[in-house]
C-alpha cells in the first residue's frame, strides 16, 4: 500500500460535486459555452467547476443558488440537482481525510451522514454510481471522459490508510468519538485489498461484544453499523444475531431502527447531529418514502436482507394502511416477497416476518 506521504499532488477537492454539475448541465443538452452565457460567468469559471479545480463549496451562496436555479429554468433534471448538496459534503469528507488539518474537527464527526452523501463517497472510490444516476443515458462527447469521479488509485489508497487511523483514534477518544467512529468503519468496509479487509475483520469482530448487548444502548447505532459491515464482508451471523437480540421486541430499539432508516432513506429532512435523533421515534418522517426505499433495498441489497425484511415487517406493524398508499409500490413489493419466500436465503426469523408482511400486501392489495 503506498504511504501516506507517496501523494505529493494534491487531489482536487471540488471533483464530485463537478462531475454532478455536468451530468446536470448535460441534462440540458446544453455546451460548457452555452451554459456559461446562460449563468453568467465566463468559460473558464465554469469548466474549474465542472473539474473540480473550483470546488463548489467555495462558492458564495447566493452564486450557488442562482446556478441551481438557472439550471432547472434551462431544463436540468431535478433528481440530477438534488444530489449537488450531498456531493460537495461527499467532496469535503474526502479533502478533509486525504489533506487531514489538525485543528478542524472531521467531517464525519460533524453529522449523521445520509444514504445520498455515502452514495456519492463510494461513487469516488470504486466507481459504482448512485441509483439515481445507474441508468442515465449519456450523450456523445468528443474523445475520452471519465465515467465516474473516481480517486486516483494513490489518492484511494492514501484516503483508506488515513480513514483507518481516523477510524482508531475515534475509538481511543470514548463516547465522543462513537460518531466517527462508526461512519468512517463504514467507508472503510469499501477497501477491498487483502490487508484492508483484514484489518476490517479484526476491527470489526473486536467489537462484536456490542452486537451481543439486549435492547437499546448508546452504542447501538454503532452496533448495528458493525454487524451490517460484517454482512457486506460475508459474515451474516453477526446480523441476524444483532436483531435477535438488541432490536427484537424492545420498543426503544424497534423505534430507533425506523427513524435511522426514514433519515438514512431521505423521509426525515433536518439534518442530525449525532445519533441521539433516532431514539426520538416518528415525528414529520413519511412512511411511503420509507416503504418505497425499503423495497428498493430487499432487491438491491441482498447481504442487508434480513435486516431489510426485519424493517418492512415493523414499518408494516405500525402501517398497516401503508399499501392502499402505492398500489403499484405494494404490487412490486409483494413480488419480491415472493421470491423470497421461494428461496432459503433469509433466517427462520425473517421468513416469518415475511411471511407476515406477505399477507397484510395480499390482504390491502387494490
Amino acid at each position: 500500500m503506498a504511504g501516506k506521504g507517496a501523494v505529493r499532488e494534491r487531489a482536487a477537492t471540488g471533483t464530485i460535486a463537478g462531475f454532478v454539475l455536468r451530468i446536470a448541465r448535460e441534462s440540458t443538452r446544453s455546451t460548457q459555452t452555452a451554459m456559461a452565457e446562460a449563468i453568467g460567468v465566463d468559460l473558464g469559471t465554469w469548466q474549474g467547476w465542472e473539474t473540480g479545480r473550483r470546488p463548489l463549496t467555495n462558492v458564495k451562496v447566493g452564486v450557488l443558488l442562482n446556478v441551481r436555479r438557472r439550471l432547472l429554468a434551462l431544463g436540468a433534471d431535478p433528481h440530477i440537482l438534488r444530489l449537488l448538496y450531498p456531493a460537495m459534503d461527499a467532496d469535503r469528507v474526502i479533502s478533509a481525510t486525504v489533506h487531514p488539518e489538525n485543528t478542524a474537527p472531521h467531517p464525519l464527526a460533524d453529522w449523521v451522514h445520509t444514504r445520498d452523501t455515502a452514495d456519492m463517497i463510494v461513487w469516488a472510490l470504486n466507481g459504482t454510481a448512485p441509483p439515481v444516476l445507474a441508468h442515465r443515458s449519456t450523450p456523445g462527447r468528443r474523445g475520452p471522459v471519465a465515467k465516474a469521479p473516481l480517486l486516483s488509485v494513490p489518492h484511494r489508497s492514501v484516503f483508506f490508510s488515513q480513514l483507518r487511523d481516523t477510524a482508531e483514534a475515534a475509538v481511543r477518544a470514548g463516547e465522543a468519538g462513537l460518531l466517527l467512529h462508526r461512519q468512517a468503519l463504514y467507508l472503510c468496509s469499501y477497501d477491498q485489498t487483502p490487508e484492508a479487509t483484514s484489518w476490517m475483520g479484526h476491527a470489526l469482530h473486536s467489537r462484536r461484544d456490542l452486537i451481543t448487548v439486549r435492547g437499546w444502548t448508546p452504542q447501538w447505532a454503532t452496533a448495528r453499523s458493525t454487524a451490517v459491515a460484517l454482512a457486506r464482508l460475508g459474515d451474516p451471523r453477526p446480523l441476524v444475531d444483532f436483531i435477535d437480540r438488541s432490536m427484537a421486541d424492545d420498543d426503544a430499539a424497534e423505534t430507533a431502527n425506523l427513524t435511522y432508516w426514514a433519515y438514512w432513506l431521505g423521509s426525515l429532512p433536518e439534518p442530525q447531529p449525532n445519533d441521539a435523533f433516532m431514539r426520538q421515534g416518528p415525528s414529520n418522517w413519511e412512511p411511503v418514502r420509507l416503504l418505497r426505499g425499503l423495497t428498493a433495498g430487499l432487491h438491491q441489497a441482498p447481504a442487508y436482507v434480513d435486516l431489510y425484511v426485519h424493517s418492512l415487517w415493523a414499518l408494516l406493524a405500525i402501517h398497516r394502511w401503508l399499501p392502499q398508499a402505492d398500489p403499484e409500490l405494494t404490487d412490486t413489493l409483494f413480488a419480491r416477497t415472493s421470491g423470497l419466500l421461494d428461496r432459503n436465503a433469509i433466517s427462520p426469523r425473517s421468513r416469518r416476518e415475511l411471511g407476515s408482511v406477505h399477507y397484510v400486501l395480499r390482504e390491502n392489495r387494490a
